[in-house]
């Protein structure tokens, strides 16, 4: 029996695999590998996606966060709120600029962090605030957007490019978002990249030194940044396969909605054994992953790879109980949801050409775990 892959990078490729190599050609050809017209093209088509001024191409995930804690002058003294439950990045740029997480619990269906907790982790050290757009959907956080006077956000919005919430893309609900490339991502690259995306034409040039060692001109530096660059060969391929992202969220929210009603019919969510992902009513979901919860996660992590079903952890520890930032003094139970989804956690296939019948196998192999 063929094994289901958690990703099928390699199919996607045969979708688009003309068209990339052209454009790394085009690339090759003109030996204009850093910055650019096709970075340049690359942010512009960004920016109009969401409806926002052309993005800052930057050269990951992780250096999209940094390079925006950095233009909002986060340094020695800031605090800065986000969530326990996400990539290390998030919090691990934060402490790299001499500021300090601080962290408040998330909501056990969206695995997001809500209005509510947001205000209550507030404090008078509060420089900005991470709210993270996890597994592809965009973290409500209501009126608290809109409100004067609030510090700035940084939307994480690196598993949801191409998410929605109230019909407006990531971008809309903050200062800044960030979004990453890596090759997993639903808008990957062929290696590392990131891009930053603002309405805020004062801030974008900041970051668009920043990323330039806060030079402009040449040899003329106005502050110390960072070599902060998107690769041209990236930006080549990205743009390839912009224009196929709604495709293929389409057809993740199918594969997500066959799993749904999968595990109804199943009678593995009546029973308690598995809970789906939470969808906002309002949000457009992309679905970067599909992330069940059970109980007895990681037995049935592993009957499933016996069976050829690639799964994944996303993720078996809460930043705020990692060695690093033991001198934050917390202890397990401080932020109990987040806890408890590292402890139920499980991500399976939904990658764009999932078949029907794979998802029935995933479904029916979940089943025959807890004996139904």
């Amino acid at each position: 029996m063929q094994p289901i892959q958690l990703l099928d990078l390699q199919g996607e490729l045969a979708l688009y695999r003309t068209e990339v190599l052209a454009a790394i050609t085009r690339v090759i050809d003109s030996q204009n590998f850093i910055m650019g017209p096709e970075v340049e093209a690359l942010e512009a088509e960004l920016g109009a996606f969401v409806g926002l001024p052309p993005a800052v191409g930057v050269s990951s995930g992780t250096d999209a966060l940094l390079v925006a804690l950095m233009a909002l002058g986060i340094g020695p003294g800031d605090e800065v709120l986000t969530s326990p439950f996400t990539f290390f990045a998030t919090a691990g740029t934060v402490a790299r600029l001499g500021a300090k997480p601080i962290f408040a619990d998330i909501d056990p269906g969206t695995f997001n962090l809500t209005e509510a907790g947001v205000r209550g982790g507030l404090t008078p050290n509060t420089r900005a605030i991470i709210p993270v757009h996890l597994f592809g959907q965009l973290a409500d956080l209501g009126d608290f957007v809109g409100e004067k006077g609030r510090p700035p956000i940084i939307e994480d919005a690196a598993q949801a490019f191409g998410a929605t919430l109230h019909g407006r893309h990531t971008g809309h609900f903050g200062e800044v978002s960030t979004l990453s490339f890596f090759p997993s991502k639903n808008l990957g690259g062929f290696g590392d990249g990131g891009a930053v995306l603002t309405g805020d034409a004062a801030l974008r040039e900041r970051m668009s030194v920043l990323r330039l060692h806060g030079s402009k001109p040449k040899y003329l530096h106005h502050y110390v940044g960072g070599n902060f660059r998107l690769d041209a060969l990236q930006a080549a391929a990205l743009r390839v396969k912009l224009p196929l992202l709604n495709d293929f969220a389409a057809r993740r929210q199918a594969n997500a909605a066959r799993y749904d009603g999968l595990f109804e019919e199943a009678g593995l969510v009546a029973r308690g054994l598995v809970t789906p992902p939470a969808r906002l009513p309002a949000a457009g979901h992309v679905y970067n992953q599909y992330v069940i919860r059970t109980t007895k996660r990681d037995g049935l992590a592993r009957h499933l790879a016996d069976g050829g079903i690639g799964t994944a952890v996303y993720y078996p520890r809460p930043l705020h109980l990692q060695p690093c930032f033991a001198h934050l003094g917390h202890a397990p139970g401080d932020f109990p949801e987040a806890e408890r989804a590292c402890a139920e956690v499980l991500a399976l296939p939904v990658h764009p050409l999932l078949t029907p019948e794979e998802a029935v196998r995933v479904v029916q192999s979940i089943a025959a775990f807890h004996g139904i």
